[in-house]
C-alpha cells in the first residue's frame, strides 16, 4: 500500500495507463526513428485532462494537485519518456505563468497548453554553461513600453517546436547576478527569433536546440513576474519539476524491471531459468529496493508541495538520484536481456532517453550543493 497515493489517485493511474498502452506506446519507437512529436497525441491529453491538472480553477485549471500530475507523468513517461515532456514542461511553464503572468497575456497560453493545442518552452541555459544559472549573458532591455531581446539560448527542450517560450536574461547590470533577472513570455513567431535542433542520443520525440534572439521586441505586457526577479520565480518552480522528473526516469526504470523480471524467469541457462542464478536475481532485487525507495521519495515531495511545506532539499533529492538510478537500473535490465537488449529497440532507447536526465535540469553536483545547503546553511556552503 502506497500512503500518498489514495483510492482516486490510484483509479486516475488505472485510467492513464490504459491510454497510454493504448495510443502512446505503439509509436514509442517510431517517433524516435522520425523525431517527429505527434500533436494529435498532445491533443488527445489535452481532452482528457492529463495536461498540467494541478493548475487552479482560477486559471480555467482543475486543482488537482501536484500529486495528480505526478500520478498522469510517470504512466505517461512508462510508455514514452519523450513524450512525457509534454506534461513536464505544461507544468513547470503553467506554474510560472499562472502565478507571474498578466492575466489577459497568459490566460490564452494556459487553455491551449492545457488543452494540448500549445507546447510551451522554457530557455534558461546558454552557451557559456548552464549550472550557473544566475549568471545569464542574454540581454532584455527596455525601449518604451516593450522589451528588446538579444543573445542565445542552448540546450532547449522542445527548442523547434515550442509555440512560446519562457525566457529568462538580464535586465540588470551584468554582474547583477540573480538580482538582475527577468522572464518574458515570448511567442515562436516574432520577428527575429530563428531556431535549430540539434541531433542527440534520447529524447528524440520531443528534441533539444537553440534559439537566437535578433532584436526581438516583445510587449512589457508580456514580462513574468517583476523586473529583475525572474530568477527566483525560476528556481522555485524548478522544486516542482525535479519531482516530476524523478518520478518521470523512475516509471521508465520500473517498466524496464517488470519486463525483466518476467524474462529471467522464462528464459533458460544450464537447465534453469536465470532468475535461479543469485548473480542476476540478486542484481535485479537491488536495483527494484532502490527505485522504489526513490519513487516513494518523489511522491514524498510533491505531497510535501501539496500542502505548501519546504520540499527544496526533497525535489533536489529526487533530481540526482531519479536519473542515476534510472540509467543504472536500465543499463543492467538491457544487459539481462543478452544480444536481443544490445539490438535497436525498446531497451536501448530507454537507455538513451533516460541518460539526458543527469545533465539537463540540474546536475547532481548542483543537486548535492542544494541539499548541502539545506542542512548546513547558505554560509557554511558558499557558491
Amino acid at each position: 500500500m502506497n500512503p500518498y497515493l489514495d483510492d482516486d489517485l490510484r483509479a486516475l493511474a488505472d485510467h492513464v495507463r490504459r491510454f497510454a498502452v493504448e495510443r502512446i506506446r505503439p509509436g514509442f519507437l517510431e517517433r524516435d526513428r522520425t523525431r517527429v512529436l505527434d500533436r494529435s497525441l498532445m491533443r488527445e491529453m489535452g481532452d482528457m485532462g492529463l495536461i498540467a491538472p494541478e493548475l487552479p480553477a482560477s486559471v480555467g485549471g482543475q486543482g488537482l494537485g501536484c500529486l495528480a500530475a505526478g500520478v498522469i507523468h510517470e504512466e505517461i513517461a512508462r510508455a514514452d519518456l519523450s513524450l512525457s515532456y509534454i506534461n513536464l514542461l505544461a507544468s513547470l511553464n503553467g506554474q510560472i505563468l499562472s502565478e507571474h503572468g498578466d492575466p489577459a497575456v497568459v490566460g490564452p497560453w494556459l487553455s491551449r497548453l492545457m488543452s494540448g493545442q500549445s507546447l510551451l518552452a522554457i530557455a534558461l541555459t546558454e552557451p557559456r554553461g548552464g549550472s550557473d544559472a544566475a549568471n545569464l549573458q542574454l540581454r532584455i532591455e527596455r525601449q518604451g513600453t516593450d522589451y528588446l531581446i538579444n543573445g542565445e539560448k542552448t540546450s532547449i527542450s522542445a527548442a523547434d517546436q515550442a509555440d512560446a517560450v519562457v525566457v529568462f536574461g538580464r535586465t540588470g547590470a551584468p554582474d547583477s547576478g540573480a538580482h538582475g533577472v527577468t522572464a518574458l513570455l515570448v511567442p515562436t513567431d516574432v520577428p527575429g527569433l530563428t531556431r535549430d535542433r540539434f541531433d542527440c542520443h534520447g529524447q528524440r520525440a520531443i528534441g533539444r536546440g537553440s534559439l537566437f534572439f535578433d532584436n526581438v521586441r516583445v510587449p512589457g505586457s508580456h514580462r513574468l513576474g517583476a523586473e529583475n526577479r525572474g530568477f527566483a520565480q525560476v528556481m522555485q518552480g524548478f522544486d516542482f519539476s525535479r519531482a516530476l522528473i524523478g518520478l518521470q526516469v523512475l516509471a521508465v526504470a520500473r517498466v524496464a524491471l517488470e519486463e525483466t523480471w518476467a524474462y529471467v524467469a522464462q528464459r533458460e541457462a544450464f537447465g534453469k531459468p536465470l532468475s535461479a542464478f543469485q548473480g542476476v536475481s540478486h542484481t535485479l532485487a537491488d536495483l527494484d529496493t532502490q527505485v522504489e525507495a526513490a519513487r516513494l521519495l518523489c511522491l514524498q515531495t510533491l505531497w510535501l508541495k501539496d500542502r505548501g511545506l519546504p520540499h527544496s532539499a526533497e525535489a533536489a533529492m529526487c533530481k540526482w538520484w531519479g536519473p542515476k538510478l534510472a540509467f543504472d537500473t536500465v543499463h543492467q535490465c538491457l544487459l539481462m536481456h543478452g544480444h536481443g537488449g544490445y539490438d535497436r529497440g525498446v531497451m536501448e532507447q530507454r537507455l538513451r532517453d533516460v541518460l539526458g536526465f543527469q545533465i539537463g535540469d540540474g546536475t547532481a553536483q548542483i543537486m548535492k550543493t542544494v541539499i548541502a545547503r539545506s542542512r548546513a546553511g547558505r554560509a557554511a556552503v558558499p557558491a
